[in-house]
C-alpha cells in the first residue's frame, strides 16, 4: 500500500498536536491522513486595540501557539489557528449572545465580507505563521431566516456568527473568492504544503 507523501512510517517525523477545540479544524486536519492528537491551553483571546483588523487572526494564532512552548517536547509540532471576519470595517469575532449573532448576520446580509484565518505552526526550533483570506458574498437574509439559523445552530463559537458548512452556507452564500476551507477555519492546502517542507 502506498504511503502518505508527508507521513512515512519508517522515517523520523514530528508528533503533530492540534491546539484547538474546534471540531471543524479537527475534521479538516484528518483529511491529510496523518496522525495527530488534540491538546488545548487556556488563552485569553484579547489583543491590542490599535492592532489592524488584518493582523488580529495572526496575533491570536501566534498567542495560542506560544502558550504551548513551555510544555512542547522536542519531537512535537503544534498547530494553532484563529479566524476573524471583517465587514464594513467592523471586526467580527465570536458572538457572545443570540442578540450579538443576530446583529452580525444582519450586517453581513446582502454584502461581501472578508474572512481571515491564520495558522501558527511551531516546534522547538522553527515557527511559521500562515495567513489566508477569502471574500464571501452573502445574499440578503430575512429576519426570520437569521433567527431560524441562530436558534437552530447556535453559532456562538464561530467568527462572524456563522459556519459556512451549515444551513446558512447553503442558502445564503452566493460565491466565494478564495478557499472554502479558509472560511471554514483552516486553510488546509497551506497547512499541507508547510508540513511537507518541515
Amino acid at each position: 500500500m502506498a504511503e502518505n507523501p508527508i507521513y512515512q512510517a519508517d522515517k523520523p517525523h514530528k508528533k503533530i498536536i492540534l491546539g484547538s477545540q474546534s471540531p471543524r479544524r479537527s475534521e479538516l486536519l484528518k483529511v491529510l491522513d496523518i496522525p495527530f492528537s488534540i491538546r488545548t491551553q487556556e488563552v485569553a483571546e484579547d489583543f491590542p486595540s490599535d492592532l489592524p483588523h488584518s493582523s488580529v487572526a495572526g496575533y491570536l494564532a501566534k498567542k495560542k501557539g506560544l502558550a504551548f512552548l513551555p510544555t512542547l517536547a522536542p519531537d512535537e509540532l503544534v498547530i494553532t489557528a484563529d479566524t476573524v471576519v471583517v465587514a464594513d470595517n467592523h471586526l467580527l469575532n465570536k458572538p457572545a449572545t443570540a442578540e450579538e449573532a443576530y446583529s452580525m448576520l444582519s450586517l453581513l446580509s446582502g454584502k461581501k465580507h472578508k474572512v481571515i484565518t491564520a495558522v501558527y505552526m511551531m516546534d522547538q526550533h522553527k515557527q511559521v505563521l500562515i495567513e489566508d483570506a477569502a471574500w464571501v458574498y452573502f445574499n440578503a437574509l430575512s429576519p426570520s431566516e437569521i433567527a431560524y439559523y441562530i436558534e437552530t445552530y447556535h453559532p456562538f463559537d464561530k467568527a462572524g456568527g456563522y459556519g459556512i458548512q451549515e444551513w446558512i452556507g447553503y442558502v445564503a452564500i452566493e460565491k466565494i473568492e478564495g478557499s472554502f476551507y479558509t472560511v471554514m477555519g483552516l486553510p488546509i492546502h497551506r497547512v499541507y504544503k508547510e508540513l511537507s517542507q518541515w
